[in-house]
């Protein structure tokens, strides 16, 4: 039993981590308009919101800049295995290219993270936003819910960068639109 469940995560593991080319990103993300505070409507299962008994919900991510440039992170998620104690994380961004598509952001001044734009609303309503070696997907809105046209646009991008549309969940927001 133990060998099925490790085969079934490996599987899952290699169908989010296709080989070939890292995923294309949006042209230019201006970093002062994609400010403020994002709700995480949908993601990649990943260890470090679902691992060790947790079940993130009313997760939301604020960004700030800072006056040298870069940009604050604070990420917070409610445990809803846990009496929906709240936890957070804060963090530290910095485009790495001219483009403020790719980023990388650092938590903890120990780890860091590549935070890369993969689509992107015109009006900055959503964002999808993943890494290179396709392991990680974050659907971000506005909004506490998407709009269901603008959710499977979203995610007919994310099939589009090589990542698997079927293994992206929803993220259950308790907030009202």
């Amino acid at each position: 039993m133990i060998a099925n469940m490790m085969l079934a995560v490996r599987n899952a593991c290699l169908r989010a981590t296709p080989p070939g080319p890292p995923p294309a990103t949006v042209a230019k993300v201006d970093l002062d308009r994609y400010l403020g505070t994002w709700f995480e409507v949908a993601r990649l299962p990943n260890p470090e919101e679902d691992g060790f008994g947790r079940r993130c919900v009313d997760v939301t991510a604020t960004y700030t800049r800072r006056r040298d440039g870069s940009v604050d992170v604070l990420n917070v998620a409610r445990n809803a295995n846990a009496g929906m104690r709240q936890t957070s994380v804060h963090g530290r961004a910095r485009a790495v290219d001219a483009t403020g598509s790719k980023l990388v952001v650092t938590f903890f001044r120990l780890f860091n993270g590549d935070y890369w734009v993969l689509g992107l609303d015109p009006d900055y309503r959503w964002a999808l936003v993943g890494t290179p070696r396709r392991r990680r997907l974050w659907l971000l809105s506005r909004t506490p819910r998407l709009e269901a046209s603008d959710y499977k646009r979203a995610l007919a991008i994310a099939g589009a960068a090589g990542y698997d549309p079927s293994l992206i969940a929803p993220t259950q927001q308790s907030a009202a639109a």
